[in-house]
């Protein structure tokens, strides 16, 4: 195995962009983290996809929803970074796990909003505070936020409104770690063939299609599309980009 890798953290890293994000950081030569949900036996496939990589990697439970695990998961990291890596620091960070909720402006419950905010927007906010200790100077972090945060679709009002946020936190976040050289940069994925939303814009064709004709490619996003980009961030060729949205949608409502 590579020793004296660099070490990236990806929540949500068990399935679908998160699992294609560690992927690509692992062939660029990082140790990763992953953290899922309930998943573990997708997790451990991941981590073993990894390894046969030539990289070492782990697998951590985490609920991103509940902010009051956020300490006891910090201790969890410390752990494994100390007997499975060898160190006490990460290097990258990305900000992957999340679900949707489809629910118009009109239709949106206070609780379907709340859940938004946890996952979506007090997350990002306070587990990254919480690992700042954990981290090596001149390392990144990548937030993952939305297409939906410049064009609209009915249904995702709340979760695209989080995303707006992440998107205001990330900028703060580059300046207030700046001193620390630790970039922090978004990347904006548009419509991508995953089972995100109940898999919609991958199994419901009539969606499938009409995402594609409005799509300068000509097609929707796979997951492949995303993990470089993330992958690309978290390397050395990207020390001098920071405070940026990317937006990885292949051309959408250009």
């Amino acid at each position: 195995m590579t020793t004296n890798s660099k070490i990236a953290l990806v929540t949500g890293g068990s399935r679908g962009l998160g699992k294609n994000m560690a992927i690509a950081l692992a062939k660029k030569g990082l140790n990763v983290i992953i953290t899922y949900h309930s998943r573990s036996e997708e997790a451990k496939e991941v981590v073993n996809e990894i390894e046969k990589l030539g990289q070492k990697a782990a697998a951590l439970q985490l609920d991103v929803a509940d902010y009051t695990s956020f300490d006891g998961f910090t201790d969890q990291v410390k752990s494994t970074l100390q007997t499975i890596f060898q160190t006490d620091k990460i290097d990258f960070l990305v900000n992957n796990a999340g679900v949707g909720v489809h629910a118009s402006f009109g239709d949106t419950t206070v609780e379907q909003f709340d859940n938004m905010v946890n996952i979506h927007l007090k997350a990002p906010f306070f587990l990254t505070q919480k690992l700042l200790p954990q981290f090596n100077d001149g390392g990144g972090i990548v937030n993952i936020a939305s297409g939906l945060t410049r064009f609209s679709f009915t249904g995702y009002d709340a979760y695209a409104t989080m995303k707006g946020g992440v998107e205001t936190l990330s900028a703060y976040q580059a300046k207030f770690l700046g001193d620390r050289k630790i970039r922090v940069n978004i990347v904006a994925p548009g419509a991508i063939e995953t089972d995100f939303g109940g898999g919609a814009v991958r199994d419901n064709k009539e969606l499938n299609d009409m995402l594609s004709s409005l799509t300068a490619l000509g097609r929707v996003g796979l997951p492949d599309d995303i993990g470089g980009v993330v992958a690309f961030l978290c390397s050395e060729d990207a020390r001098w980009v920071n405070g940026q949205r990317i937006e990885v949608s292949g051309g959408i409502f250009l």
